[in-house]
C-alpha cells in the first residue's frame, strides 16, 4: 500500500533544514511519492534540484500562482519553458489559475489585477498545450472564469486537475463533462461539509486524487497544525470512507497516470 501526495509545497521544509525528517515521517506513513508544486520563480529552481536529488520520490511542477501575478507577470514567467529543456522536466505546469478572493477593494485596481491574472493564465495554458503536459489549476472564487479560459485555450481537459477543490456537485459535473477532474485536501475532513462530500461521491473513484497542499490545510485530527505529506493518508482514507470502498491502490494508479509517471 502506497500513498501519493499529488500536491504539496516543500520549500519551507527545505529552507529550514527539515525536509529529511518530513520525508522520513512520510515513509513511516506509507507515502512514497509526492509532487512539490511551483508557485513563482522563487521556488522553481529549488524544486528542480529536489526532484533530481530525490528522484522517484519527489517530482515537481512549475507555474505562476495567480496570487503572485502583478504587472511584471510576463517577465516572471519568461523562464518557464526552459524547465522543459532541463535535465529533469516538470511533471506538470502549475499551479496556475485565477484567484478573486483577496482582490483589493478599489474597483479599478481589482479589475486590473483580474486582467493580469487572465493574461498570465492564457499564456501559461498556451505553453501547456505546446508541452502537452498536465495542468494544475488554482481556482478561488473564480470557477466559471477558470473553466471559460481553459475552454478557450484548446488544451486537453483530460490533462486538467482543479486542485484543492471546495465547490459542489454542479461545478464538479462541469469538470467531468469536459474530461477534467478535481483533487481533494484536508478540507474534506472538516465537519459540516456536505457540499464537498457530495462532490467527492459524484466524481467517484475513477479519477480520485488526494493532496495535502502542505504546509497548509492539515486534516482532522491535525487541523490547526502545520501540514505535511505524512498526513495524506488521513485525506485518502476519509475519501475512501465516503465512497465506501478500499481504494488506496486505485488512488495511486489515478495519480501516477495523471502525471504520466512510472515506478
Amino acid at each position: 500500500m502506497s500513498w501519493f501526495d499529488t500536491h504539496c509545497h516543500l520549500q519551507s521544509f527545505h529552507k529550514k533544514g527539515e525536509l529529511e525528517s518530513v520525508l522520513q515521517r512520510a515513509d513511516e506513513n506509507g507515502v512514497s511519492r509526492m509532487v512539490t508544486v511551483g508557485t513563482s520563480p522563487g521556488d522553481w529552481a529549488d524544486y528542480l534540484e529536489l526532484s533530481i536529488k530525490y528522484c522517484g520520490r519527489i517530482d515537481y511542477s512549475v507555474g505562476l500562482h495567480p496570487g503572485y501575478v502583478d504587472e511584471n507577470w510576463a517577465d516572471q514567467i519568461s523562464s518557464l519553458p526552459t524547465f522543459w529543456q532541463s535535465n529533469k522536466s516538470p511533471v506538470a505546469l502549475g499551479e496556475i489559475g485565477l484567484d478573486y478572493f483577496r482582490l483589493p477593494k478599489e474597483p479599478e485596481l481589482a479589475e486590473q489585477i483580474i486582467n493580469w491574472q487572465k493574461e498570465a493564465l492564457r499564456r501559461q495554458l498556451l505553453w501547456a498545450r505546446q508541452f502537452d503536459c498536465p495542468i494544475i489549476i488554482h481556482s478561488r472564487a473564480a470557477f466559471d472564469d477558470c473553466v471559460e479560459e481553459i475552454d478557450r485555450s484548446g488544451v486537453n481537459w483530460e490533462r486538467v486537475v482543479f486542485h484543492c477543490f471546495t465547490e459542489g456537485v454542479a461545478q464538479i459535473k462541469k469538470l467531468m463533462e469536459r474530461g477534467g477532474r478535481a483533487s481533494f485536501t484536508g478540507i474534506l475532513t472538516f465537519p459540516k461539509n456536505d457540499q464537498l462530500w457530495d462532490a467527492v461521491k459524484y466524481q467517484g473513484i475513477e479519477k480520485l486524487m488526494v493532496e495535502t497542499d502542505s504546509p497548509y490545510l492539515a486534516p482532522v485530527p491535525h487541523r490547526g497544525k502545520r501540514n505535511e505529506p505524512a498526513f495524506i493518508n488521513e485525506v485518502g482514507e476519509y475519501a475512501c470512507a465516503l465512497l465506501n470502498v478500499d481504494a488506496v491502490d486505485k488512488i495511486w494508479e489515478n495519480s501516477m497516470n495523471f502525471y504520466q509517471l512510472h515506478v
